[in-house]
């Protein structure tokens, strides 16, 4: 198993510090996406339409962009990386077509409330629960939450997950190590073109 003792020590510390979320709620299998990815990714059960509009409002100018759209169905997420460019536009015209009421290429708060308001709802595209946390709040919310608790100790952290979790780490940190070394370096030697390097005979 290869990951820091350091990494894992401050993760330890991150999720028990930062609080846990409450416990995922119990949810009817034949709820709508909305209620499934609120209960998944946020261990929300009661929302109103305001509230789930400013949640994945995630640049906070309040409306909806493509970008956050697809974000908000977790096609961001490594998890859909497969997913094809064609399939992605097809996603983007649906809930356009849905959404955006004014054709703007927008949605705004009061669009979402509309469709909300006459019955709508989001519609499930078959893209999972809408992963759309970075790489801590997907770990802890969908890992740690149901693995461990406050009394897991560093030598527990051995399934799958937990590995590839700090093997990441250690990939960032050791990326962050090179940077740093390179920034001491009044030249870096990589970044001078070929054809002005000293030919060492």
């Amino acid at each position: 198993m290869h990951f820091t003792v350091i990494a894992a020590a401050s993760l330890l510390t991150g999720v028990l510090g930062h609080g846990s979320h409450d416990q995922k709620p119990m949810i009817p299998d034949n709820a709508n996406w909305m209620t499934k990815h609120m209960a998944e990714e946020h261990h929300i059960a009661n929302f109103d339409p305001s509230s789930f509009f400013t949640l994945h409002d995630f640049n906070g100018n309040g409306r909806w962009e493509v970008d956050e759209m697809l974000r908000t169905y977790g096609l961001m997420d490594e998890t859909n990386k497969d997913v094809s460019l064609s399939k992605r536009d097809e996603y983007q015209r649906q809930l356009l077509n849905l959404l955006d009421r004014n054709g703007d290429g927008f949605v705004s708060r009061e669009e979402f409330a509309t469709l909300l308001a006459n019955g709508g709802t989001l519609p499930d595209l078959g893209t999972g629960p809408g992963h759309h946390g970075d790489d801590e709040y997907e770990y802890e919310i969908h890992h740690w939450e149901k693995y461990h608790d406050e009394n897991t100790r560093l030598e527990d952290l051995t399934h799958p997950e937990d590995i590839e979790h700090f093997r990441k780490h250690d990939e960032m940190e050791e990326a962050e190590h090179r940077l740093a070394a390179l920034e001491l370096l009044a030249i870096v030697p990589d970044n001078i073109p070929a054809k002005f390097r000293r030919r060492v005979s």
